[in-house]
């Protein structure tokens, strides 16, 4: 399993299911698609799309503070 991270080429919004999909070892659009059938159902999965989004460091950003 790789870093989460969001990656600089591949992402459509802001890059958490490219980022989810490198983690877990499927294929961005698969994590696509479960977000969106997911969102069928009650719950608050744009917040929390967009928490991970904010939490969820850049692969630039990643990289810069793996130098360190």
């Amino acid at each position: 399993m790789t870093a989460l991270a969001r990656p600089t080429h591949g992402r459509m919004i802001g890059g958490v299911c490219a980022a989810l999909a490198r983690r877990f070892g499927t294929s961005a659009t698969t994590m696509r698609v479960i977000f969106l059938l997911s969102c069928l159902l009650p719950g608050p999965q744009f917040l929390l799309y967009i928490a991970l989004w904010i939490l969820f460091p850049s692969e630039d950003q990643a990289d810069a503070h793996a130098a360190w």
